[in-house]
């Protein structure tokens, strides 16, 4: 009972993640779900089927999900990019740079706490510098991801189809094989990233109890009045 009248005397609700933060953030996850599943498949086909494929298409209803995954996918990082300069301070593109002393002190505090090198960990609003420069570094997989399939996606677009204007990209990666290992590389640093991720949050939800984990839901934090400057 004493830790519930703390927390509801001493603690504020705040709005920290906007819609399209929210949004975007479950587009990407379940949509790179599908895009490794067939991706995967479509490097290693293991499906047999008896009769002409051609009969089955397999292959192609696999590349047909996976391509309309990757719209999803694309439109969501790109919404995201641009949120990062419209939306509130919290979805900003400074939260993801460790720039200025207070950034560099969050980035400090948040890697001895993630080593188990500091009991509590730093209660903030937004992301710590830790989880901001993390983000950064996978959205620039992420973008390096969207341009490799633009460049493999251009050998199978029609001769018509307005993809075939990122033909440019192929020499860029030195080569469709080159591309092909990169979009590779880049699907199992994601999958690492993505389980890093989901064990950070679960571990500060339960050191912080500030609602991290249940916030990309409800877009709500509870944060101590003193970090939120409410008298």
């Amino acid at each position: 009972m004493a830790r519930l009248l703390t927390k509801s005397t001493d603690t504020e609700r705040l709005y920290i993640w906007e819609l399209p933060v929210r949004l975007t953030h479950w587009l990407i996850f379940f949509s790179f779900i599908v895009l490794s599943a067939t991706g995967y498949y479509i490097g290693h086909p293991f499906i047999s089927v008896a009769g002409p494929a051609r009969d089955h298409f397999v292959m192609g209803t696999v590349r047909a999900v996976h391509l309309y995954a990757a719209i999803v996918f694309t439109l969501s990082v790109f919404v995201r990019i641009y949120w990062m300069f419209a939306g509130n301070r919290y979805a900003r593109l400074t939260q993801l740079m460790p720039f200025g002393a207070e950034r560099l002190r969050s980035f400090w505090e948040a890697m001895m706490f993630y080593s188990f090198m500091r009991r509590e960990a730093e209660e903030c609003a937004g992301h710590n510098a830790l989880a901001g420069s993390s983000y950064a570094m996978i959205y620039g997989v992420y973008l390096l991801s969207v341009a490799t399939g633009l460049a493999l996606y251009t050998v199978d677009a029609s001769p018509g189809s307005p993809f075939q204007i990122f033909k440019f990209l192929i020499p860029l990666f030195d080569g469709l094989q080159m591309a092909r290992l990169i979009h590779h590389v880049g699907m199992w640093v994601v999958m690492i990233f993505a389980v890093m991720h989901i064990y950070f949050v679960i571990l500060a939800s339960i050191a912080e109890r500030i609602g991290t984990f249940d916030s990309i839901v409800s877009g709500y934090k509870f944060l101590s009045k003193r970090k939120t400057g409410t008298p």
